[in-house]
């Protein structure tokens, strides 16, 4: 018993030291103070260092170059090519007028004008080909023909494959186009082998001082005959064509040449008419001209001025 007692006072005795010693190792343990000035120095860094970021960032989007960013938000592939063209805004193209044309006008009807394959660039072409010819053989200083103008200056009214005879030998086509300012005109020209071969123009109104409604061309022979060196054994098939004037009374215009007949073309005060000769002829076309109310108003068998058979 007395044993119990002295252990239950060295107990007491013994945790009043720990007390003591635990208490003076508290005082001993502190913490380290804060390090202000540290601190400090690292957020400097790194506001600098996201400055420096955003500027290379902004810098970045300036170099982009207009159209790099597509439009709802898609991605953008990087272009492989090298920086793309400067485009400057501000810069606007100054107005301008119409373009002067440089080619001939066309037909009113490509599909009973412009016959046996050829086209209208094919046609055009021929016809600038036959205006160079001129300018090439005009007589030097001659002080009648000023030229024939350019190729805008006409309407193509006829282009059609032309049949070589005993004087022209060798096949072409035929270009007739005609002009109507600075003063009407009229020309028809053979183009064979690339190359302006044969001119023939007139000049002045197709109509002339003639009271009739219709009047054909006074050339017209030139495309619906061949050489009278072949009379009575021309080529064939042959296809012929025939053009003129008429005047506002004349609403449509028949022809027959030989054992072919059709409707003519009515362009702009010129008339027209084509077809293909299968048979030896000895008399001109038959051309006849009738007004709206379908009444006949002009019959080339009544025309003394016409030649009605040929040479």
């Amino acid at each position: 018993m007395n044993g119990q007692k002295q252990g239950g006072a060295a107990e007491p005795e013994f945790e009043a030291r720990v007390r003591a010693l635990l208490a003076g190792d508290a005082s001993l343990v502190r913490p380290s103070p804060v390090p202000y000035p540290e601190i400090r120095r690292r957020g400097v860094l790194e506001r600098r260092r996201r400055l420096a970021a955003g500027g290379a960032a902004l810098a970045a989007l300036a170099a982009v170059p207009v159209g790099a960013c597509a439009l709802g938000g898609g991605s953008t592939a990087a272009s492989p090519a090298g920086p793309g063209p400067t485009v400057l805004t501000s810069a606007r193209p100054a107005p301008t007028g119409p373009a002067t044309p440089t080619a001939p006008a066309r037909p009113a009807s490509a599909a009973h004008q412009l016959l046996d394959g050829i086209t209208f660039e094919q046609a055009a072409a021929g016809l600038a080909k036959c205006l160079d010819y001129d300018k090439a053989h005009r007589l030097p200083k001659d002080p009648v023909h000023t030229g024939l103008g350019k190729p805008a200056d006409y309407r193509i009214i006829l282009a059609m494959r032309s049949t070589g005879d005993s004087n022209a030998p060798g096949d072409g086509y035929f270009v007739v186009a005609v002009q109507e300012k600075p003063v009407p005109a009229r020309l028809i020209c053979t183009v064979q082998d690339g190359a302006a071969s044969g001119l023939n123009t007139g000049v002045g109104d197709p109509l002339g001082d003639a009271r009739t409604p219709v009047v054909p061309d006074a050339d017209s022979g030139k495309l619906y005959q061949q050489s009278v060196i072949d009379k009575g054994n021309w080529k064939l098939p042959f296809r012929w064509g025939v053009v003129g004037g008429y005047r506002a009374s004349v609403a449509t215009m028949t022809v027959s040449y030989g054992d072919s007949a059709g409707e003519a073309v009515l362009d702009h005060g010129w008339f027209v008419a084509t077809g293909t000769l299968h048979k030896q002829v000895t008399a001109a076309p038959h051309l006849k001209g009738y007004d709206a109310t379908g009444k006949l108003v002009y019959d080339s068998d009544q025309d003394t001025s016409y030649e009605k058979t040929l040479p």
